[in-house]
Formats: C-alpha cells, sequence, structure tokens
C-alpha cells in the first residue's frame, strides 16, 4: 500500500493557491492510488517551532542526558521524520515570500534534517538516508522567477531534498499571479493542465 505525505506551507492554509495545485494533484493521485494513505500536515494551522539554541541543544544531546523538556523537543523531531519516512510520494505546496521560503517551511527542514535520522556523514561527505522516494513541489508565485537568479527556491528545495536522500523530485509552477486577473487565470489554468498529465503518467505507471 503506497503512502502520500502532502505539505501545505502557504499562510492561507488550504485555500493558498499553491495548496490548491497540491490538491489537485493528490485528488487524482487517491482515484489512481485505491487504498492509499494521505497524509496532510498543513504548516499554517500547525507551525513547526522554529530553531533556536534550546532546540538544537536538544537535536546534539546524548540520549542518556536529555532533559525532559528536551526528550518532548526530540519526539516531535522524531515524529516528523516518522512521518516522512513511511511516505512513498511527498508532496509539497510551496509560495514564494519576499524571495525565499514560507518560515514554517524552513521550521520543518530544520527539524527533519538530523544527523543519523535523514542523512549521515562519511568519509566521502554526507548521504541521505530516505532514498527511494518521489517529490511532487507546486510553486507558486506573484510575479516571474522561474530560470531567473531571483529563482531561489527551486535550488534550495531540490538541494535539501537531494541531501536527505530524495533526489526524483519534479517542480509545477503557477507564476505571475499577482500581474493580473489574466496572468493569474492563465498561469493556473497550465499549471492544472500539467498536473493532469502528470498524474495520467503516474497513473500509467502504477
Amino acid at each position: 500500500m503506497k503512502n502520500l505525505l502532502q505539505i501545505n506551507s502557504s499562510i492561507f492554509s488550504s485555500g493558498g493557491q499553491s495548496s490548491r495545485l497540491a490538491e489537485h494533484f493528490v485528488s487524482a493521485w487517491r482515484e489512481a492510488n485505491p487504498g492509499a494513505t494521505v497524509t496532510v500536515r498543513d504548516l499554517a494551522t500547525e507551525p513547526v517551532p522554529h530553531l533556536d539554541a534550546a532546540r538544537f541543544g536538544a537535536f546534539i544531546a546524548k540520549p542518556e542526558e536529555r532533559t525532559a523538556e528536551q526528550q518532548r523537543t526530540t519526539n516531535y523531531s522524531d515524529a516528523l521524520i516518522a512521518e516522512l519516512k513511511a511516505a512513498d510520494v511527498i508532496v509539497l505546496g510551496l509560495p514564494l515570500y519576499n524571495f525565499g521560503l514560507p518560515s514554517t517551511l524552513k521550521a520543518y527542514f530544520d527539524h527533519i534534517g538530523r544527523a543519523g535520522h535523514t542523512f549521515k556523514y562519511t568519509e566521502k561527505g554526507p548521504v541521505g538516508l530516505l532514498s527511494g522516494k518521489k517529490a511532487y513541489v507546486f510553486a507558486a508565485r506573484g510575479g516571474l522567477y522561474q530560470g531567473t537568479p531571483r529563482d531561489t527556491q527551486t535550488a534550495y528545495v531540490r538541494d535539501f531534498l537531494s541531501f536527505i536522500g530524495i533526489s526524483d523530485v519534479e517542480f509545477v509552477y503557477a507564476e505571475g499571479l499577482a500581474i493580473s486577473e489574466e496572468s493569474k487565470n492563465a498561469s493556473l489554468a497550465r499549471a492544472r493542465r500539467e498536473i493532469d498529465c502528470m498524474n495520467a503518467q503516474t497513473a500509467l505507471a502504477a
């Protein structure tokens, strides 16, 4: 049985355009994979705490030396990692805020990027531990950034996922959403058509 993890990072929760595009994909994926499990993690309704010195200290403390508070912190991180490990497919709704990631998504990454859990250091460098997964990223932007130096998201998200072992990553972009209503509608329609093609290919491969 397949497992899908949908991560919505829009501040508008399921109402954000990136979340809607992600849901457009997931709805068809459910139909193509009856009996599969879909878990939705909404970073707007359940934000991950931002990393601070205390939380980082909990991650690096020896298990036998952790305080009760540190153990609660690591248990929370462990649960996020277990959820990610259980997923065969990861779907990420990704808006662009002030040329970067939503801060809640960065906090999520900070809690799942842990040595010995999602990657390990070796003599030849770091090795990701979450191989064999497929990720789909649905990026919504007010302006036009794809392929320009101002697209700070694509390389970062691809590099982070690759670092923890998820190298099979596919992006769909909906851009120019704030330029005009015509631009918004046309871009969203293109993105949905691209998603429909992806879903058709996924169904054939199932």
